[in-house]
């Protein structure tokens, strides 16, 4: 790592400008950060759905804990240098809470936090029977986040849920009273269809995210389409965790029915991989260093 957390947030923030679509894989955990930097990616998302998932084996709704969240964000922050954009869900309470959480986790190394207007318990953005708080107690809310950063680099993401309770105009009325209240940047969760995405990014007057969930209510949207909408950033906040999944499933399948992985061995990272992958040969340099004589 040859450059500081507060001139790499610097440097992002510059980047989301440019409003270019770039993607964010989502990690939950530290390993899957590692394949994202490995594969080239420029930022991770760092996504409370997948920490559910595979930290606690549940669901998206509402189930993790800042001590959780903190220890996750810590983890990846020590493997890579790339942004992290961080999912606070609701903030974990009311705006004293939320403050709290913004606190804990930009010192854990966050470049950006995203924090939704969802009534606690959460759920996932694509699934039914969600509900908005106040539009009073959000915009208090994303007053006391943007109070709360220590680093004026660090990015506030405001998202709304209420496209899918009250409609596109509120959902886009929340997002410019977020604005109003200092958010950097605004998330209108889950729109249903291109000519939405445009409605978002034509009368938001800040950098935009874009949502891409296999099965969600919004279309799959190539890179170069979400640019040309003048999206900043592209959260593919599962992808890594879904194939995973299912590569998982297909090998154990195979080894429950062979007895062996002879099969399957083309779908396993083989043990040199691994190996580089979690910087096997940097560690042996540090051993090797300070190996006491």
């Amino acid at each position: 790592m040859n450059t500081t957390l507060a001139d790499r947030r610097k440097a992002f923030r510059t980047r989301i400008a440019r409003r270019d679509a770039m993607i964010l894989p989502g990690a939950g955990n530290a390993l899957t950060a590692q394949v994202i930097a490995d594969q080239g990616f420029d930022a991770i998302y760092v996504t409370g759905a997948g920490i559910a998932n595979t930290y606690l084996g549940a669901p998206d709704i509402g189930l993790v804990t800042l001590t959780e969240l903190v220890g996750t964000v810590s983890a990846i922050a020590e493997i890579t240098d790339l942004p992290l954009v961080v999912d606070i869900d609701t903030g974990f309470g009311n705006a004293i809470n939320a403050q709290r959480t913004v606190r804990m986790i930009e010192r854990a190394g966050a470049a950006a936090v995203q924090m939704e207007d969802q009534v606690f318990p959460k759920k996932c953005g694509h699934f039914a029977g969600k509900a908005v708080i106040p539009l009073n107690e959000a915009v208090s809310k994303v007053k006391a986040a943007v109070d709360a950063r220590e680093d004026a680099n660090t990015l506030v993401i405001a998202r709304t849920d209420a496209r899918a309770i009250h409609g596109l105009n509120a959902a886009l009325d929340r997002a410019e009273a977020f604005v109003e209240a200092g958010a950097d940047m605004t998330f209108v969760e889950a729109p249903t269809s291109l000519q939405e995405m445009q409605a978002i990014t034509t009368r938001l007057s800040v950098p935009q995210v874009a949502n891409m969930v296999v099965g969600g209510k919004t279309p799959l949207t190539a890179q170069a389409d979400l640019a040309g909408l003048g999206f900043s950033l592209v959260l593919y906040a599962n992808t890594p965790l879904q194939a995973a999944m299912r590569a998982m499933s297909d090998v154990l399948a195979a080894l429950k029915a062979d007895g062996d992985v002879t099969r399957v061995i083309d779908k396993l990272a083989d043990f040199e991989e691994r190996q580089r992958l979690v910087n096997k040969q940097g560690y042996d340099v540090l051993e090797a260093r300070y190996q006491i004589d």
